[in-house]
């Protein structure tokens, strides 16, 4: 096996278990969690709409000039909208409510398509060489751990049992493993795929956040915790910042 697959799948396997983060929620009361999971959810909202403007955008624009990482933004919010109505439909058409909000499937779709995404990356990076492949490793995962967490938060505060909030969370984390392969076989056209998936998963991030994920915040009606759960979600905006320009 080429030592170049190797590494990626090395790395991708390392970042696929950071998901898991979210067994620490395990040793916490039921009580605890609903206090806290609207944070999580709030620095959630902040990191994706982050990561689709900070992180996902500007690496799928080549020529500043080119409409097309827009019309693919605008393809990937339309995408994730007519999604969204079918899952409802699927759902919820029978008596009118959901015991799983349709946020959640989104969740998992949007952050799987991104996790694909740091496959593609972590391989290409291995293929120039193995320092930068851990460089590009070490910037992955500075993110992850905090992201992952609010992503579990995000699925256990749309209806998901704890248990099924870990296994989904691991099985989309674990896309970028198959990200990895996919791009090594493919190694000649990553570029051109990126600039296609990265677009799309940035008008993802963005419909999640602004259609499902706000609105949640917005149902607290206490100014206090309001302008708490904002000050996170200008925290997860910021850390999204952070981790772009440390490691350019």
């Amino acid at each position: 096996m080429d030592i170049v697959l190797i590494y990626s799948l090395a790395a991708t396997l390392f970042i696929s278990l950071l998901s898991l983060v979210g067994v620490f929620a395990f040793m916490i009361s039921d009580k605890f969690e609903k206090k806290i999971s609207l944070f999580f959810v709030a620095f959630s909202t902040g990191a994706l709409l982050g990561g689709a403007f900070l992180h996902l955008l500007p690496e799928s624009i080549h020529n500043p000039a080119s409409l097309e990482p827009y019309l693919y933004l605008l393809l990937g919010i339309i995408i994730f909208y007519l999604l969204e109505r079918l899952l409802k439909w699927h759902h919820c058409h029978d008596d009118g409510g959901c015991e799983v909000h349709t946020f959640t499937y989104m969740s998992l779709i949007g952050d799987g398509i991104h996790n694909f995404i740091d496959g593609l990356v972590i391989v290409s990076a291995f293929s120039v060489s193995f320092e930068v492949g851990l460089a590009t490793t070490i910037a992955v995962a500075s993110h992850e751990i905090p992201q992952e967490l609010g992503d579990f938060f995000v699925l256990v505060h749309g209806g998901f049992s704890k248990i099924k909030a870990l296994l989904w969370n691991f099985a989309s984390a674990a896309t970028a493993i198959f990200g990895a392969v996919v791009g090594y076989l493919l190694i000649n056209s990553v570029e051109n795929i990126t600039s296609l998936v990265l677009p799309l998963a940035a008008g993802g991030f963005i419909y999640i956040s602004m259609s499902d994920l706000i609105p949640e915040l917005h149902k607290e009606n206490s100014l206090k915790k309001s302008f708490a759960y904002f000050m996170i979600f200008i925290i997860g905006l910021a850390f999204m910042y952070v981790t772009k320009i440390a490691f350019e």
